[in-house]
């Protein structure tokens, strides 16, 4: 096994841009380009290998062919049904629809067994006040919610949140959210892609027609108690070679930053495959067999089976990763954080 790089899979989508092209050097397909399907292996998207032995194989096929080794034994085993995450790149050259996504268990009976839609945002770039949809206000509840609705004035109902490069936001199901207006962001997900539009801002397209809404689905599914406050905070652990910093460990994954400079090990537990986006900057994988190089925008899937893999060079990375959040406790508890500390790491308190 070696990291295994993937064809981007880029989704036309009528908010989306160029800046795939301009930031990360893309060729686009379609002037509109929303998102780029980084790691996929999903019905609506499947990865294809680009580098080494398993070149030209679908991620399906290797999962089929190598799954434990690939994916490792806290993932590929008697309850394995899916591979669990999907990472993109959104390109918001205009506003998203204001949506939400359902969790496993409406998911799994209303989109014919498909996953529920937690995922996370981390800012990869915004233009000088920029916003987006986060949750809904204070006041807002399910009744006055179907009545803006209905009354055309849903954004009375909605939150705002002004964010920059470098926030990272989480999303659980049940959450109404929207991206804004010129903001490029790196998403986290289950491996779902199961939309409900509340409101698509009276959009059409090249036909003059609006897009489909799923009110009915989402009033079922919104969480109208969830009122987030703004990007998470993060526990930084500072480590040889660089920085990190853990903002979630939620049941269906774990996501944090690696602020790269030098060199950086990266131990898997053979239990786990991780990902690897870089944001900006440039690396190096040294995964004991060989060596692997890694660009500003491109991501990577990190075998179970490579136990420890040094990452050098200088730049920004995402990683996610399946968590077993006892080892994410004694981890921070190592470096001096509190169970209080620690309550700012979404679905963690559950275990505190």
């Amino acid at each position: 096994m070696y990291p295994l790089f993937f064809y981007p899979i880029h989704k036309e989508r009528i908010w989306g841009g160029q800046k795939l092209a301009d930031k990360y050097s893309r060729k686009l397909e379609y002037e509109k380009t929303g998102e780029s399907w980084e790691i996929a292996c999903h019905e609506n998207g499947m990865g294809i290998i680009q580098n080494g032995p398993l070149k030209g194989m679908s991620l399906i096929q290797a999962i089929s062919k190598h799954g434990e080794e690939l994916l490792g034994s806290a993932v590929y085993n008697e309850d394995y049904k899916k591979f669990p995450l999907l990472i993109k790149i959104l390109d918001a050259a205009d506003a998203l629809s204001v949506q939400v996504h359902p969790d496993d268990n409406y998911a799994n009976i209303y989109e014919d067994g498909e996953l529920g839609k937690t995922e996370m945002w981390y800012i990869i770039d915004a233009k000088p006040g920029s916003k987006l949809v986060y949750g809904v206000k204070e006041n807002c509840d399910k009744e006055s919610f179907r009545e803006s609705i209905e009354e055309g004035n849903l954004e009375t109902c909605l939150h705002e949140l002004e964010v920059k490069a470098g926030d990272v936001l989480f999303i659980p199901a049940g959450l109404v959210h929207a991206i804004g207006e010129g903001i490029l962001i790196c998403e986290i997900q289950q491996n779902s892609d199961t939309t409900y539009r509340v409101y698509d801002w009276n959009r059409v397209d090249e036909n003059g027609q609006k897009r489909q809404l799923h009110i009915n689905q989402a009033m079922d599914v919104i969480d109208f108690h969830n009122k987030p406050e703004g990007s998470l905070p993060g526990l930084k652990i500072t480590e040889l070679g660089g920085e990190r910093v853990l903002y979630i460990a939620t049941d269906y994954f774990a996501m944090d930053e690696l602020k790269v400079d030098g060199m950086m090990d990266l131990e898997l537990d053979g239990k786990r495959f991780q990902t690897l986006t870089c944001i900006d900057g440039q690396g190096c994988i040294d995964y004991g067999d060989g060596k692997e190089y890694i660009s500003a925008g491109s991501s990577c899937l990190l075998p179970a089976s490579l136990s420890q893999i040094a990452l050098s060079g200088n730049g920004t990375f995402i990683r996610s990763w399946i968590p077993y959040k006892i080892h994410i406790i004694r981890l921070l508890e190592e470096h001096g954080y509190s169970k209080s500390d620690m309550a700012v790491i979404p679905s963690l308190s559950e275990m505190l």
